[in-house]
């Protein structure tokens, strides 16, 4: 009734043929189905035969590490449009091998049967496309999810002498071997016991290796597995429980990026990282960190696993919780002698993470007395990351403490200030929905750090320039108001409307020419030019906050910070210039709506940038692609790699630090880091030894120290309106409320969660919204930058400012 014919091969070389009509004929010896007499092998294929008729048509016992496992016999799929001597070989070779076989001669037949049997070989004839498109075919049976372990071989014609294929077509339509036309049943028995024993067994111990994974999963200890290199490759689902994490956040992390408890002792560290340089098995109480900062006493078990050549592939960690009692007692530790290894160790890292560090960034006596009124505030934040706590009882502590004591306390001081330690946890206030609706909307999310280059070079060896002044024909009107320029006070909006919606070429073309950006760009003003329009034209104008005039007025607070002494001290002229095109690109193609509703509505970019970061990574990702993809605009195309390298990784970190989900992790890295050693070394100028104050300016002006500058920076720059003149400011804060509002507005239309409520047109209240904003966000911020950069002027309009919007807020 319309089956295609197939073919069974019985175990006494007779082959069946299966045709249309269900009956069956046999073939005997001669025509094109033709078999060899076994009598014709050599004595070696004799020997051959008599050791696979031990497994003929039963199992097999694989030993898959202390594993044994039990295979089936295999089975085997022939896809032959015609019966010749070729399928004839493979049939042969079947029988002789004790497989089961199955053939088919159109593919429709083929991928009915492969689903029904689940072949472990699948042979296709290629030899012609007559019948059927064989890559197609194994394209076909490559989409289901049974063949995923099948090995998928193609018959190919005969090469000539001298003619040469690539296989590389076959292995893009998902066949694993290539065999030249070659009927000789040898040939093809040979063919399918290298198969069985090579990618055929090792698809079945994969297989297997589920078993594992499950009980792993099952398991009531908490299980991870490292490589040989730090990088977390597994935990399990008791691990994920125990400590708070979800397993995607761990895998691929390297160990030393997981938070460490303070409660350990610094030499079990030690201790593990020399047990697993000598290969040994680590076994002892250790104090793990969980995601929400709470320490967990652990006993654990590190085994090494040794891989190909003896060498360590991977460790193993089994941890179970300790009782109280245990917790309190004194760590204990013990080893068991593992396989001897001169490797890596799996605590390479963390053995680092311990060093003693030389420099400190304080004065000689520890000493934090005499701050001012600005800086005390700040250590009383409404907002506090735990770990400002930790360290502002570490910096009194050292006031009464001997030099040693003092000196340890430095090198606490040093070990502390990783990322993972600041970011706070906020609470919700029920007595104030405007203030916490406002704080979840705007820190709901996460952010990982992007990196990577591109090559947007040509060799510029001796290329000169001739690099001028970047001039445009400028308007008499605009060029009245690009005067006043380098005053705080001056109005954004009367360029916006001056220029016709376009303020960032017009103030962009004049703040380059004056911090020299072509000139260490090696960039003609021609080639800037048309970049900045380009970029200004990927702004959305009509957006009614996020566009082009936003960006003009965050490129004008920057280059006004730039000015500042003590910003010009720590910062060379690739920050300047990194700073000034972070500020131009920060919010392009910004589409008016938030990362959390991008998120929540599913949306492209959210799906690419896997919920992290989304818009900051779409600015800087879409900043370089256009900028590198035309030659006319590629700012960049005639430096030096390793200065593109250094200013495309400036430009990145400044505009992922826009992202509020770090807002109080930048700020309280910035205070602890930059403002506190600062002070105290101003301090320590009094009369210390001139070694106190090198070892303190070292540690004031290191990289990451200006990094941190950078970053605050463009977060100042980012949310200055606050601190502009009033009438300024209550622009910004109508159209930063008015997007807000259509946000909320597009998210009652789509069904989905209002990220603000307070944004609803129907009870949106702007002055309690700015109070909460300036509170919250601001105010903390502009102190600690104040106390930096000196900017008493921004202070006074911040007081202002909120004066005038509590005021409103009070009077409802």
């Amino acid at each position: 009734m319309g089956c295609t014919p197939s073919i069974h091969v019985s175990q006494s070389g007779v082959v069946y043929s299966r045709d249309s009509d269900g009956s069956s004929s046999p073939h005997q010896d001669g025509g094109p189905l033709s078999l060899p007499n076994t009598s014709s092998w050599t004595s070696g294929g004799k020997e051959e035969r008599v050791t696979r008729s031990q497994i003929q048509g039963g199992v097999t016992e694989v030993q898959f590490g202390p594993m044994k496992i039990r295979q089936e016999a295999i089975k085997v799929l022939l896809v032959f449009p015609k019966e010749d001597s070729q399928s004839a070989g493979f049939c042969w070779a079947c029988d002789q091998a004790g497989y089961k076989c199955n053939m088919t001669k159109t593919p429709e037949t083929a991928l009915r049967t492969f689903l029904d049997k689940n072949h472990e070989i699948i042979v296709i004839d290629k030899r012609t496309s007559t019948h059927f498109d064989a890559q197609a075919l194994c394209r076909s049976i490559r989409a289901t999810k049974p063949s995923e372990g099948t090995v998928i071989v193609a018959v190919a014609k005969h090469l000539h002498k001298g003619q040469e294929v690539s296989v590389m077509p076959l292995i893009a339509a998902g066949f694993t071997r290539w065999y030249g036309e070659n009927p000789s049943p040898i040939a093809c028995y040979n063919e399918l016991i290298q198969l069985e024993f090579g990618e055929v067994r090792a698809q079945f111990k994969l297989r297997a290796s589920s078993a594992i994974f499950t009980a792993l999963d099952q398991c009531q200890e908490s299980i991870e597995i490292t490589s040989n290199d730090n990088i977390i490759q597994y935990v399990n689902p008791t691990f994920e429980r125990l400590m708070g994490y979800q397993r995607e956040e761990l895998i691929g992390k390297e160990l030393t990026q997981e938070p460490t408890s303070d409660k350990n002792k610094v030499a079990i560290p030690i201790k593990i990282n020399s047990y697993g340089e000598e290969g040994k098995q680590w076994q002892g109480m250790y104090y793990g960190k969980k995601r929400n900062g709470e320490s967990i006493c652990q006993n654990m078990k590190i085994t090494p696993v040794i891989g190909q050549g003896g060498n360590i592939r991977h460790y193993v960690s089994i941890k179970t919780p300790c009782d109280n009692k245990a917790e309190e007692s004194e760590f204990s530790d013990r080893f068991l002698l593992g396989p001897p290894s001169d490797l890596y160790s799996k605590y390479k890292g963390r053995k680092k993470s311990f060093d003693v560090r030389s420099s400190t960034s304080r004065g000689s006596d520890g000493s934090i007395q005499g701050r001012s009124p600005s800086i005390a505030r700040i250590h009383t934040m409404s907002i506090e990351a735990p770990i400002t706590k930790v360290m502002n009882i570490i910096n009194v502590a050292q006031e009464n403490s001997s030099d040693v004591v003092a000196a340890s306390l430095d090198r606490v001081l040093d070990i502390l200030q990783t990322p993972e330690l600041y970011s706070p946890r906020l609470g919700r206030n029920e007595e104030d929905p405007h203030t916490s609706d406002l704080v979840d909307g705007l820190m709901s999310g996460n952010l990982r750090k992007l990196g990577g280059s591109v090559n947007a070079f040509k060799n510029a060896s001796n290329t000169q320039l001739q690099i001028s002044a970047l001039t445009l024909d400028t308007p008499a009107m605009i060029s009245e108001l690009l005067q006043h320029d380098e005053s705080w006070d001056f109005d954004i909006f009367e360029l916006e409307a001056a220029t016709h919606k376009r303020p960032l070429v017009f103030l962009g073309l004049k703040i380059c020419s004056r911090f020299r950006v072509c000139e260490y760009l090696h960039c003609s003003d021609t080639t800037f030019r048309t970049w900045i329009n380009l970029i200004e034209s990927n702004y959305v104008s009509s957006n009614t906050y996020h566009n082009s005039t936003h960006a003009a007025d965050v490129l004008h607070a920057t280059a006004y910070f730039l000015r500042k002494e003590r910003v010009k001290q720590r910062l060379d002229h690739a920050a300047e210039v990194a700073a000034i095109i972070a500020a131009i690109v920060h919010d392009i193609d910004h589409p008016a709506r938030t990362n959390t509703f991008l998120c929540n509505a599913g949306t492209d970019l959210a799906v690419l940038y896997n919920d992290m970061a989304v818009l900051e990574s779409h600015h800087a990702a879409l900043t370089f692609q256009l900028t590198i993809r035309n030659d006319k605009c590629n700012i960049f195309k005639n430096m030096e790699r390793n200065e593109y390298r250094v200013l495309r990784k400036y430009i990145i970190d400044m505009i992922l630090a826009t992202e509020m989900t770090k807002h109080f992790e930048h700020v309280n890295k910035f205070i602890n880091c930059i403002v506190k050693p600062m002070s105290g070394f101003e301090e320590s100028t009094i009369g210390p030894s001139a070694s106190n104050i090198s070892t303190s300016r070292s540690a004031v002006n290191s990289l990451e120290s200006r990094t941190l500058v950078m970053r605050m920076l463009i977060k100042c720059a980012d949310v200055s309106n606050p601190c502009r003149p009033l009438k300024l400011y209550i622009e910004w804060a109508y159209r930063i409320s008015k997007e807000y509002a259509d946000q909320t507005d597009d998210e009652k239309e789509k069904g989905l969660p209002v990220i603000m409520p307070l944004f609803d047109r129907k009870n949106c209240n702007i002055p309690k919204s700015q109070v909460s904003f300036i509170d919250y966000f601001i105010t903390d911020m502009l102190t600690s930058w104040d106390e930096f950069a000196d900017l008493p002027n921004l202070i006074k309009h911040l007081e202002k400012n909120f004066e005038y919007w509590k005021r409103l807020s009070e009077n409802n």
